[in-house]
């Protein structure tokens, strides 16, 4: 009863912000939808469809609120103008009261917040979908920041959550319902949400993050205290600092901005090819100035990965986009399996080239990146490219990173501040940097291995662990005979290295 009760809940407020219009978008195929297109003539909208769908989201809950911003990150599936209505989206929902707070954070801990913190304001600094934040002290005087989940929050998303599928389920019967694939961004919500309730996960990649920054002059992450963390409860260094879109204020304190802006491009290059794990959710509200004008980050919910492959054929893509070689873009995209391998390299090298090339006819100061690789993201669906999860996280990102940092400085030239980090990374990757790291990184295990080879090959010999090997061997010897005593020789060594090697290969 209850699940049918939310399921008129949601049909209603569908209906009333008009959300039928995107089921009906397509020519109506059944006699039940035909009917609802007539029904819908008679109804008109002063909103346009993305602010009604984002409202319909706010009136929903907080979950479905979630799933807005989740959605807007899809820019590669949506329509632009539901994708920047749906950016506007903010996490201010309502705090739960300070004692339910309270006893949540005593049940993760298993001790009195008295025993846990020397002080503890039960009223929050901040609330969000899925949880809020209070301050706190340590016995020994650290300041911390104490995040705790909303309770009882487990119920109440898988029921959306299965509602969600039901609807993304009717929506693709439609032609553009299935173009968008609602399946599977709901698929990707669900994982974004179990990420985000596990508050263990959300510490380590802090710590994580943390360490991949230790000393450095451009990001400061706070310190995680793991003995006052549980699966909902997190506690971490209290950080001081400005709000990065106070911009005024800043310039108050005397920060650099230019040079801020520049530092964010930097941050975020050495996060995904440095490091190959980046903070993929740098929106404003996650982003603090320290007072020595360093970056600040909160918020560790949501992290990307990027494969050492990944990384490679990232900054081939991108150092090829400002070479204008779009045949190397269009050839990078099929060594990396993001399209097809039977994709024709030349269609696809000229749709690659019709997109960038008016965007060069611009100062390169006014080319957004993170716009060219929507586009061109957007182009290669044509072609089935397959968007990869983190693909996916890393453009959000960018476009996050880059909007920040021209809002910052309009006369940030993200190639500019960019290609001179991604050449140095491509340098160590492929000269000799990059073949010493690879044989001290492979050093250990060879040293390991060389000493067995001898022994493991004896033993597979004679075992006769490799199927029918000495009647091959007999084969070749007989048939060298007949012809060259010298190339029989010559065989027998070759073999015996052969049935060596394959010992070993087979034995590992």
């Amino acid at each position: 009863m209850p699940r049918l009760f939310r399921l008129v809940t949601i049909v209603w407020v569908a209906f009333r912000f008009g959300l039928d219009e995107f089921l009906l978008a397509a020519e109506p195929s059944g006699r039940w939808l035909r009917l609802a297109r007539a029904l819908d003539l008679f109804r008109r909208y002063a909103a346009p469809r993305g602010e009604r769908l984002r409202r319909a989201l706010e009136t929903l809950g907080p979950i479905f609120v979630k799933f807005g911003q989740v959605l807007s990150t899809r820019r590669d599936l949506l329509p632009t103008d539901i994708a920047d209505e749906l950016a506007k989206l903010q996490d201010r929902v309502p705090p739960f009261p300070s004692e339910i707070a309270i006893a949540e954070i005593e049940r993760g801990l298993g001790k009195k917040v008295a025993e846990a913190f020397a002080t503890f304001e039960p009223a929050p600094v901040a609330s969000a979908s899925v949880a809020q934040v209070h301050l706190a002290t340590l016995p020994g005087g650290a300041a911390v920041a104490v995040k705790v989940l909303r309770p009882n929050m487990l119920p109440v998303i898988r029921r959306d959550l299965d509602l969600l599928r039901t609807a993304a389920g009717l929506a693709e019967r439609s032609r553009e319902g299935r173009r968008l694939r609602p399946r599977e961004v709901v698929a990707e919500f669900a994982k974004h949400l179990d990420d985000e309730l596990d508050l263990v996960r959300e510490a380590a990649n802090a710590s994580q993050l943390r360490r991949n920054f230790l000393n450095s002059p451009l990001l400061v992450v706070p310190e995680v205290h793991w003995d006052r963390c549980s699966t909902n409860v997190m506690t971490m260094e209290r950080m001081r600092g400005t709000p990065i879109s106070q911009v005024a204020a800043l310039r108050a304190q005397g920060v650099d901005i230019p040079k801020l802006a520049r530092a964010g491009v930097e941050i975020f290059f050495s996060q995904a090819f440095r490091d190959g794990f980046f903070h993929a959710d740098m929106h404003p509200g996650n982003i603090l100035v320290a007072p020595d004008g360093r970056y600040i980050a909160l918020d560790f919910g949501i992290m990307g990965t990027l494969s050492d492959r990944d990384r490679n054929y990232l900054a081939q893509n991108f150092i090829a986009f400002f070479n204008r070689d779009y045949k190397r873009v269009a050839q990078a995209h099929i060594d990396a399996g993001w399209v097809p391998p039977g994709t024709r390299i030349d269609e696809f090298e000229a749709a690659v080239r019709a997109v960038c090339e008016p965007i060069f006819d611009r100062p390169l100061k006014e080319i957004y990146f993170g716009r060219l690789l929507l586009r061109l993201f957007q182009t290669a669906r044509r072609f089935n490219l397959e968007v990869q999860p983190q693909l996916v996280l890393l453009q959000k990102t960018l476009l996050n990173i880059e909007g920040l940092g021209r809002e910052l400085d309009p006369d940030l030239d993200l190639w500019t501040t960019a290609k001179p980090y991604l050449e140095r990374w491509m340098r160590e990757q492929i000269g000799w940097r990059g073949l010493v790291r690879t044989l001290k990184a492979e050093a250990p295990t060879w040293a390991n291995l060389l000493p067995q080879l001898p022994r493991l090959a004896h033993r597979a010999l004679a075992e006769d662990r490799i199927e029918g090997i000495d009647r091959k061997l007999d084969e070749l010897l007989a048939e060298e005979r007949r012809r060259n005593r010298w190339l029989a020789a010559l065989a027998v060594l070759a073999a015996g290295a052969v049935a060596l090697a394959a010992g070993a290969l087979f034995l590992r």
